[in-house]
């Protein structure tokens, strides 16, 4: 691509888009740039601290029990006090708790505190997400969720590379300097940003259809239950980045700076390849492409099974990257499609959730294999778990028709997504029109966020 090819699109990605969403990016970009703890934790309390892998994987399970227990609960509060306020007790909580666990050093207070962090850190997700949807058009929502997934991993590859180093100097060093930026991401919450949660018209048949939305509607509606479901099983594997893999490097004898430096190509070819890979996927196949990046995750990590050297475990990095690549817009345009307007907290609660509880189940299963059986055994399971997954993407997206790949449309909020259950409803609606091509397309490639991954990191 020529040089003005690329300065039009870059401009045609950061066009358009209102002064809200560029602070909540901001926001985004600047707690990212100061994670530490996530990325840290299993090397902290192993090298620094001296624990068992087994102890460092139950520290970072009840870290995730913490994010089950927030996940929803947040999108609770997004829906019924606002967005604002939520990010607002979610981020100063996380940063006295962060603060707090770099002091603490008795094995059961740092569990504690661990749990702490990861009710409070996870809490303000569901609220970033449905802010966005809130305050940016609806077409030009593809573009925004990829420029922030874009800030997430810019932010988390130079964390990587920078914390790698901190920690071998000062553990503590990393808390305070996670704890102190997101007291910033906070005061650029407070000082930029307004309430974006969408006001009830209680006079309209709408209305009357949106107050209804519960927890239980979407427990209800099975598609979407599915595709979180499945997400569950992704995050299982992506969140091996965070444990198993710095666990398993350790042991084999190399530094935080060497995990640091692996796990850091994960960010910059995200960085890289985020926006150039969402313009070629769009118009792609998303069964395809969720089953591809299902196959990739699992073997990516699978192959780490025969790395020995720095440079090898960055492939493999490379390998599972490009699924992640793939799969966050693809999977995330499932997510926003399926959430109703006057619901998107609780709705994005749940899928937060699946990420939640894999961080929970991940670092057990981590931990308990590697102890018993050894690191090969682990990615082992990791490609197992890759292939069930993409069995499952396959059956699921076989049994939907084309044309139920759509976002519901404000006006029909409160009607169920195609094929889960049915919100309560004043009348029953007509079953809406295909999408256009290009509207489909759109859609098929709304972006997220390590989240969890991170998804997957706000």
């Amino acid at each position: 691509m020529s040089v003005t090819g690329v300065r039009r699109a870059v401009r045609e990605s950061v066009s358009g888009l209102p002064r809200e969403f560029w602070w909540l990016w901001t926001s985004t970009l600047v707690n990212r740039l100061g994670a530490f703890v996530a990325t840290f934790m299993a090397l902290y309390l192993t090298i620094d601290r001296g624990y068992s892998a087994s102890y460092a994987g139950l520290v970072a399970a009840l870290h995730g029990l913490g994010g089950v227990v927030s996940s929803l609960g947040g999108g609770v509060m997004a829906d019924r006090l606002g967005r604002r306020p939520t990010l607002l007790v979610a981020q100063v909580s996380t940063a006295l708790s962060v603060a707090l666990l770099g002091f603490v050093r008795d094995p059961v207070a740092i569990a504690a505190v661990a749990f702490l962090v990861g009710m409070a850190s996870n809490a303000s997700r569901p609220a970033v997400q449905a802010m966005m949807a809130d305050i940016v058009r609806p077409e030009d929502r593809v573009r925004a969720f990829s420029l922030n997934y874009w800030a997430i991993n810019l932010g988390f590859a130079v964390s990587s590379m920078a914390a790698g180093f901190i920690a071998e100097v000062s553990y503590l060093a990393g808390f305070l300097i996670e704890a102190g930026m997101t007291l910033v991401c906070a005061v650029v919450v407070f000082v930029k940003l307004p309430e974006s949660r969408p006001k009830e018209d209680v006079g309209s048949a709408e209305g009357a259809a949106e107050a209804p939305v519960s927890l239980g509607t979407v427990l209800r509606d099975g598609r979407y239950m599915g595709v979180v479901g499945l997400s569950f099983l992704i995050a299982l594997i992506f969140q091996q980045a965070y444990v198993g893999l710095p666990v398993a490097m350790g042991e084999a004898g190399f530094t935080p700076a060497d995990f640091g430096m692996a796990i850091a190509v994960n960010g910059v070819l995200i960085v890289v390849l985020q926006i150039p890979v969402t313009r070629f996927i769009e118009r792609r196949d998303p069964r395809l492409l969720l089953v591809g990046s299902a196959l990739l995750a699992g073997y990516g990590f699978g192959l780490t099974a025969f790395a020995g050297s720095v440079a090898v475990f960055a492939l493999t990095v490379c390998v599972w990257t490009l699924a992640e690549v793939v799969n966050a817009p693809t999977q995330t345009g499932l997510v926003v499609r399926l959430s109703p307007v006057h619901g998107r907290g609780r709705y994005q609660g749940m899928y937060t959730m699946s990420w939640a509880v894999a961080s929970l189940v991940a670092p057990l299963m981590s931990g308990v294999v590697i102890d018993r059986w050894g690191s090969e055994w682990l990615w082992g399971v990791c490609a197992v778990v890759g292939t069930v997954a993409a069995a499952g993407y396959w059956r699921l997206m076989r049994g939907l028709p084309d044309d139920t790949a759509e976002v519901v449309p404000d006006a029909t909020v409160g009607a169920a997504p195609d094929g889960g259950a049915e919100a309560p409803a004043p009348a029953p609606a007509p079953a809406p029109a295909p999408a256009p091509a290009k509207a489909k397309a759109e859609v098929n490639v709304e972006a997220k966020a390590k989240a969890e991954a991170e998804a997957t990191g706000v």
